[in-house]
């Protein structure tokens, strides 16, 4: 059937754009013709906000179990999750539906009448940046997948459909014509970012190219230098090794270009206080100096349930809470101001309990991010602490054993014994089972955690951070040994952590690990480095693979001299009694079948 019309069922505002004060402000409620939409200025703005809300892929915080399937956070809602291994099309992007609509609207703003050339030039610029970052997304999921230009592509009954199948381009291919859009169109954008960051700009575009050069420089290398390198015969899957440098040097160049250009920074607007400047880098929009661009949220129409699902219970405002936790894994990676070992010190070499004053003080003097991400046993949010109390330990015959209880009960003194809070090895909906509870894009606004009203919290993709680390790994990978550390000790300077001297390729690994948890990095980073089976390697009880909680429990024994102290328990968290185990095949998303009965051409990827 030829498709005459573009069928736009536009959703409430999707962004607050101070600056484009007209982006949302009509909205169509019925199908229109091509002739409606590009004869009316708003209408076309209209459309083009509905495809920025047609783009939310992989991890983000409307969907709090996305976060439970790595080794950052453990779903603590109810019984235990089996999960084990990974999904053939996890995270998997095929919208050539969204494409044809986009190269639709390309070809309408271009005939426009009705608009400036500079405004036809940057909606053009938006375009075709969101086409880009589709395509991206494709990429890094299933490798190279046919490229179709500004092609918009007809079809009536009986017609050879030969010429409407395109092959899949080799990987190196898409990832040239990703990074060749985004050089095409990032003078088209906004120098100024002054959108609120929910509107792709100059830098946006930048970040784009930067990224996708350092994921290509990345396959090219570590992919090769497999036993057995993950590739077809065709290049789908597969960039050559000697490409490699090319690659690092355009995401290099790209990150700098960011860098310098004086529009961005890393945001430090309270030195003393470096965990919430942290916090507030990522989470607060008001004067943010960070983040380049961002699912945005807007109340009403347009909000998550990121802050409702897992909320602290101690600090709810609704029925729901504590969805999630993140994990030990997570925590212990971060390090101390000034000691790399970021292990959670719970026992001596003797295997003797390490006693505390305070739960708190088990994570004193570790990197500020670390508050900034994560809510630890005993950390304030909303002006409160967050009690986690899994229960009461007591000395018995030289025997360490613990009492528990449901939630909130106290003993016959008064003294809490399971906090409301939990943690817990219980199955019990709205309750801890991690030791943790989020921080970062945790909402501190007032009703936030209602079901009414919900979060306006934002979704940082990209943000200055990222173009310092994509530089730091580039020159590394160049052999730019100052270069590297010289930005690598940026983004630790910013945290309040001792600088290194030198950088080695843990150390890049580490740091993305940690400055961006919660972002949809982990899973991609870990992948283009080759590194996912052997982090999420499938062996019981492995320190990366298995998700790990902390326990902190009171000390009630009042004849003890330890008596009102804290002590803590590392243990396997019942809500995941799988290793995650990535395997080979899981590399590439597999082709579905069904796209290949419809287009011959397209093959297979390996393992399948």
């Amino acid at each position: 059937m030829k498709i005459k019309n573009i069928f736009i069922a536009l959703l409430v505002a999707l962004f607050s754009l101070s600056s484009c004060s007209d982006f949302l402000e009509r909205e169509p409620d019925k199908i229109l013709s091509d002739d409606q939409i590009f004869s009316d200025a708003i209408m076309i703005k209209s459309v083009l906000s509905n495809f920025y809300g047609r783009i939310t892929w992989g991890q983000h915080i409307d969907d709090s179990y996305s976060y439970t399937i790595l080794d950052e956070a453990a779903k603590t809602d109810g019984g235990p999750d089996n999960r084990g291994g990974f999904e053939d099309d996890r995270w998997r992007v095929y919208d050539y539906s969204l494409l044809r609509n986009l190269n639709q609207f390309l070809k309408g703003v271009r005939a426009s009448t009705v608009l400036d050339n500079a405004t036809q030039k940057q909606l053009e610029g938006e375009a075709r940046f969101i086409r880009a970052w589709l395509y991206f997304n494709m990429v890094r999921g299933m490798g190279g997948m046919p490229i179709v230009g500004d092609e918009v592509f007809e079809y009536t009954p009986g017609m050879d459909i030969t010429a409407l199948q395109y092959p899949r381009s080799t990987e190196a291919e898409l990832y040239d014509y990703i990074i060749s859009e985004c050089d095409a169109i990032k003078d088209f954008l906004p120098v100024d970012p002054s959108v609120r960051a929910a509107r792709a700009t100059k830098w946006a575009a930048l970040m784009l190219k930067a990224r996708a050069a350092v994921y290509a420089g990345s396959l090219a290398n570590y992919n090769n230098k497999m036993a057995s390198p993950i590739k077809t015969s065709g290049g789908e899957v597969g960039i050559p090794a000697n490409l490699a440098q090319g690659y690092y040097q355009i995401a290099l160049t790209a990150a700098e270009d960011v860098i310098k250009s004086g529009k961005y920074e890393l945001q430090l607007s309270k030195p003393d206080d470096r965990g919430r400047n942290f916090y507030e880098a990522l989470s607060v929009k008001e004067n943010n100096k960070e983040v380049i661009w961002a699912r945005d949220y807007k109340y009403p129409g347009q909000t998550n349930g990121f802050t409702q699902s897992n909320i602290p219970p101690s600090h709810a405002e609704d029925i729901d809470r504590a969805y999630a936790g993140p994990i030990l894994n997570l925590v212990e990676d971060f390090e101390y101001i000034n000691d790399r070992d970021g292990a959670i010190k719970t026992k001596d070499a003797n295997g003797n309990y390490i006693f505390y004053d305070k739960p708190e003080d088990a994570f004193a003097n570790k990197d500020p991010r670390l508050w900034g991400t994560v809510i630890y046993p005993g950390a304030v949010f909303k002006g409160t602490p967050v009690v986690l109390q899994a229960g009461q330990k007591y000395l018995e015959n030289g025997v360490w054993k613990f009492r528990t209880s449901e939630p909130g009960v106290t003993d016959d003194n008064k003294i809490l014994i399971t906090s409301v809070n939990g943690p817990t090895t219980t199955n019990n909906q709205f309750i801890n089972k991690t030791g943790f509870f989020f921080r970062k894009f945790l909402d501190e606004t007032p009703s936030a955690s209602t079901r009414g009203r919900r979060s306006e919290m934002w979704f940082p993709r990209f943000r200055f951070a990222e173009a310092v680390m994509i530089a730091a790994e580039a020159a590394y990978e160049l052999n730019q040994p100052i270069k590297s550390l010289t930005y690598l000790n940026m983004i630790r300077e910013r945290a309040g952590i001792q600088s290194l001297t030198s950088v080695t390729f843990n150390d890049i690994v580490r740091e993305n690990r940690v400055e961006f948890a919660f972002e949809d990095h982990r899973y991609w980073d870990l992948k283009r480095w080759r590194l996912a089976d052997k982090v999420w390697n499938g062996v019981q009880n492995s320190s990366t693979a298995q998700q790990w909680a902390l326990f902190p429990y009171l000390v009630n024994d009042p004849s003890n001299p330890n008596n009102g102290k804290w002590v803590f328990d590392k243990i396997a968290t019942h809500m995941s009694p799988n290793p995650r185990n990535f395997e080979m095949k899981n590399y590439y998303n597999f082709i579905d079948q069904g796209w290949i009965n419809n287009n011959p051409k397209i093959v297979k990827n390996p393992y399948q």
